[in-house]
């Protein structure tokens, strides 16, 4: 049956523009079921025109595949090895029955999420199995214990195997069957269990019963566990997150039961506050060496107004270009804190050094401003203008990485140093004349 339904599956890839070669394998499952064939499922690795759009390409499998009749659930993993994008849900759990329920309310809840594709379970289905259950007290009537009844059950169940023996250049296995095996719980019911006294139907001293258990069984932290996962439909892997965990805290789930977001999205949070606190950090630093540098506190608060500034021109630029914040803008945001304060302490070393030439601080200013115009323009404007083919996404690969860098500092850097150029040496002017009118008033009670 998954033969047949992989070559409807087959057929139809191999008939796609831009589908090169397509490979199938039939009877990989996930787990265990992998190792020794079994499973319920059937992969398809695929080589395409290295031309073809691979976005458009993905969408036409999907569509080619979607309604196709008698080929089951279709989905497709475009991450090219390990790791990807996909977002990952966990579910967990005390029992099995809570954990299927929950688990199917959040994979319905996960399919109506807009922009969540190739939506997936890694539940188990579930495996008929005869379960045989002794009855301690008729057992022991009979003398016999599970170990004995368990060997029993399994020499008639079992071949027993006797040896090998070569035939030819071919080695064969010799086993020995002692009458026919039951096939039916009826049949197991009545099959006899020797014993001292005489042999005994195992329905005399045990309950067989029937049962669905899953084949494989996840657990996190001591609790059984499902995961869904599926994949954003685009860049912007915050939105669809957001709208996923929205989604997940609807959703009224069985009692015991939880669900939380994992997979990619949860790297991406972590990321995001590792490169908070990095931010943080060099923040510090920089006031740090410029309390040292200038010999003032106030100074340096100065220069730091230039850092939100270019946090500004960052996510403006984002925005107008439609590229979602991620852990490559986060990094741009970073290298921003060092490059944006430069011109700023550029600016005003120059004036301080006119103060010590005897200036007042408005001919400082005007004079420092002056002299460093053209050349904080000038470096401001080449490195904008050596990001540009990567702001482009011209660089060949990586590009989803190198965007967005060179977005986050072209933008902040046109922000930071249009006002660090106005802002700047205002802000020096106010706290110069207010520590001056400070000293004043001190002078006069003196």
């Amino acid at each position: 049956a998954q033969d047949a339904a992989a070559k409807r599956v087959e057929r139809v890839l191999s008939e796609i523009d831009g589908v090169e070669t397509v490979q199938t394998t039939v009877g990989s499952g996930d787990g265990i079921a992998a190792l020794f064939g079994g499973g319920s499922d059937a992969s398809f690795s695929l080589t395409t025109d290295e031309d073809a759009d691979q976005v458009a390409l993905q969408d036409e499998i999907r569509n080619a595949t979607a309604d196709l009749e008698g080929a089951g659930t279709v989905t497709l993993d475009a991450s090219g090895g390990f790791g990807g994008s996909a977002i990952e849900v966990l579910v967990t759990a005390g029992d099995q029955a809570t954990l299927e329920e929950a688990g199917n309310a959040v994979l319905e809840a996960v399919k109506n999420v807009d922009g969540a594709k190739d939506v997936t379970s890694n539940v188990s289905a579930a495996q008929p199995t005869i379960t045989v259950d002794v009855n301690h007290q008729a057992a022991a009537a009979a003398g016999l214990s599970e170990k004995t009844i368990g060997q029993a059950l399994a020499g008639q169940l079992q071949p027993a195997p006797l040896g090998s023996v070569v035939l030819g250049q071919n080695s064969l296995d010799v086993v020995l069957v002692a009458g026919q095996a039951p096939t039916t719980i009826e049949q197991l019911r009545a099959t006899a269990i020797p014993t001292a006294g005489g042999p005994v139907l195992l329905g005399d001293i045990a309950k067989v019963t029937e049962v669905d258990v899953p084949t494989t069984v996840t657990r996190i932290d001591g609790e059984r566990s499902i995961s869904v996962t599926t994949k954003p439909d685009g860049d912007d892997l915050g939105a669809v997150t957001t709208t996923l965990q929205k989604a997940l805290d609807d959703l009224d789930l069985p009692e015991g039961a939880e669900a939380s977001l994992g997979g990619v999205a949860s790297d991406q949070s972590d990321a995001f506050g590792q490169l908070g606190l990095a931010m943080l950090i060099a923040i510090a630093i920089v006031f740090l060496v410029m309390v040292g540098t200038f010999r003032s506190l106030l100074q340096p608060l100065i220069l730091l107004v230039s850092i939100p500034f270019a946090a500004t021109g960052a996510i403006g630029l984002l925005l107008i270009s439609g590229v979602p914040l991620g852990v490559a803008s986060l990094i741009g945001m970073l290298m921003l804190i060092g490059i944006v304060v430069t011109n700023a302490i550029v600016l005003i070393d120059l004036v301080n050094q006119q103060r010590e030439r005897g200036d007042t601080p408005e001919v400082a200013v005007r004079e420092g401003a002056r002299q460093r115009l053209r050349p904080i323009l000038m470096t401001a404007a080449a490195t904008i203008m050596a990001l540009t083919p990567m702001a482009f996404g011209v660089t060949g690969g990586s590009t989803f990485i190198s965007q967005p860098l060179a977005i986050v500092v072209i933008g902040g850097l046109i922000s930071s140093t249009l006002l660090t150029l106005v802002l700047v040496p205002v802000l020096y002017l106010l706290v110069e004349r207010s520590r001056a009118r400070f000293i004043q008033r001190r002078t006069r009670a003196a």
